[in-house]
């Protein structure tokens, strides 16, 4: 059978463009988008940083999808995530936040997220960057397999790694961190590549991963 018929391999799902994606798109536009431009790409910007993690927390319980169809109203009832900003929200935007149809209405979320811009201006003032402290976590080569196949990955809630990182959050005072949460936040900001083996965005995020400047 020739490499153009055969099926994807499990885990993976072929779209209208011919191109082997990771299965968790669904086919869904906005969620593809996502996958293939957003999902594991090296990021270091303390705002974008601040952004994924909080949004990773808001996302506990609820599907991922939710979240990213909501995040343009979440950058806008949050002050496009500036963390400077949001520090100085009170009970009044806490009340604002919580009749937001736009976003989640939960009220432990909405003041985690306002706690822990308070936790970032800290951990910034002890550390230099977020980028700095997320990034000085990176898993060295012996620390994980070149790719995750479909089953390993599905099983994959959290990592030690993860649970350091939740651990020494929490230390700091940093809310809805926990190891499950920080690991799809590493996923997410590419501290990790797991687009499976045969995704056409693995090389790609890699080749990003590899060309990146750590900072710090």
């Amino acid at each position: 059978m020739s490499q153009e018929n055969q099926s994807p391999a499990k885990g993976l799902i072929r779209g209208e463009d011919s191109k082997t994606r990771c299965f968790w798109h669904g086919g869904k536009e906005d969620y593809r988008i996502y996958h293939d431009e957003e999902w594991g790409m090296p990021v270091d910007d303390d705002i974008k940083l601040f952004e994924k993690i909080c949004l990773e927390g808001f996302q506990s319980g609820l599907s991922w999808l939710t979240i990213l169809r909501k995040r343009e109203n979440f950058r806008k009832a949050f002050a496009q995530f500036d963390f400077h900003k949001v520090a100085k929200f009170d009970d009044c935007d806490i009340e604002r936040l919580v009749n937001d149809a736009g976003i989640v209405r939960h009220r432990g979320k909405i003041k985690s997220t306002i706690n822990n811009s308070q936790r970032a201006l800290e951990m910034i003032e002890q550390e230099g960057s977020l980028g700095r402290w997320f990034w000085s976590f990176e898993p060295g080569p012996k620390e994980r397999p070149a790719a995750f196949d479909h089953a390993t990955l599905m099983s994959l809630g959290k990592t030690d790694i993860s649970t350091e990182i939740s651990t020494q959050l929490k230390k700091r005072g940093w809310s809805f961190v926990g190891p499950t949460t920080v690991y799809a936040f590493m996923q997410a900001m590419g501290i990790v590549n797991d687009h499976l083996e045969g995704c056409y965005c693995r090389d790609r995020v890699e080749k990003a991963r590899a060309a990146f400047k750590r900072p710090g």
